[in-house]
């Protein structure tokens, strides 16, 4: 199998390789909003800032790491195309990032994958492979189709070019916003915070990077917690992005740079979800609203503070949405 670029025995990602990706990716992806609403502030006695990766291509932040990756391939590399494993969102970004370069994609989603998200990898050229939804069932499937077509493997997270290009959303917020204390960021597989913790540790030294996950898909926590990795289990959430397990490389990066992890309850996904709908007037999806919902449920001290959240997406079944009677 091809190197995936795996940061998980090497040293950790560094401010001038993430700088190199904003580079790589300009004019590929888009420089987002950071939003504000005053009704938000006023609830939280803080000044949020919100990172509208919801509105990025394709909808999700996920374009930049994997345009990052996919452009960093040789000639020869991406010549033979590109392939992956997600739930949606990243395997999105690696269709379009493969259509950028006129290379074709390959990509394994589980079975029962959002709708919308089908659609949309499949509106962007790429094979479809599905697979039981298990953390496993992709990883194994994966290697089938490389093994097949000879592609080059794009990791969802688990690659320090996608943790770099991920990173870039952190440098775009610091430059809308310099004074922030904190920034938080939702955690599946840790690819999004190992690339902002980089940032943040490095051109905010005084500023926290801070984690949020599902309740129902803490592993993130328990392993802070612990001093080592420890296992997801069965991943029991609605945020459907981020039922992915660490992997050695992106919990030695948090480990290193964040500070904190709160979880997070599935009543305040939703109530957070819904609340950013109405305040900013942009969609969200479940799993960019978890970094709302821990400043909802007070996990994160937020008080007098300037803080950055970054919403991570927007990519949600507008026919199945989680307050609607079903």
């Amino acid at each position: 199998m091809q190197d995936t670029g795996s940061a998980t025995t090497s040293a950790l990602l560094s401010l001038a390789e993430v700088e190199a990706a904003l580079e790589r990716i300009a004019g590929k992806v888009r420089v987002t909003p950071a939003l504000s609403s005053e009704a938000l502030d006023r609830a939280a006695g803080a000044r949020l800032v919100f990172k509208c990766e919801n509105l990025q291509a394709i909808g999700a932040f996920k374009a930049r790491g994997a345009t990052n990756a996919v452009f960093s391939l040789s000639a020869a590399e991406a010549a033979r195309g590109v392939a992956t494993h997600s739930s949606g969102n990243h395997a999105a970004a690696v269709a379009r990032a493969a259509r950028l370069r006129g290379v074709p994609a390959f990509v394994v989603m589980p079975e029962g994958a959002a709708r919308p998200k089908i659609e949309q990898v499949r509106a962007l050229g790429a094979e479809i492979t599905f697979c039981a939804p298990t953390a496993a069932a992709r990883e194994a499937t994966a290697a089938e189709v490389v093994l097949r077509t000879g592609a080059a493997l794009i990791h969802p997270y688990d690659d320090r070019r996608v943790m770099a290009g991920q990173g870039t959303a952190a440098l775009e917020l610091i430059d809308q916003a310099p004074d922030l204390d904190l920034v938080i960021a939702p955690i599946g597989g840790g690819g999004l915070i190992s690339g902002v913790s980089t940032v943040v540790s490095a051109r905010l030294p005084g500023a926290r990077t801070i984690g949020a996950e599902p309740a129902g898909a803490d592993d993130a926590a328990r392993s802070l917690a612990a001093g080592r990795r420890m296992p997801l289990g069965e991943a029991r959430t609605i945020a459907d992005g981020l039922r992915a397990p660490l992997s050695d490389s992106t919990f030695a990066h948090i480990q290193a740079r964040v500070s904190q992890i709160a979880t997070v309850s599935e009543a305040a996904i939703v109530e957070a979800m819904r609340a950013l709908w109405e305040g900013l007037k942009v969609i969200v999806e479940p799993s960019a609203a978890v970094g709302y919902a821990a400043i909802l449920e007070g996990k994160i001290d937020v008080r007098g503070k300037s803080a950055g959240i970054i919403l991570t997406g927007g990519n949600v079944d507008l026919d199945r949405l989680p307050w609607q009677a079903r």
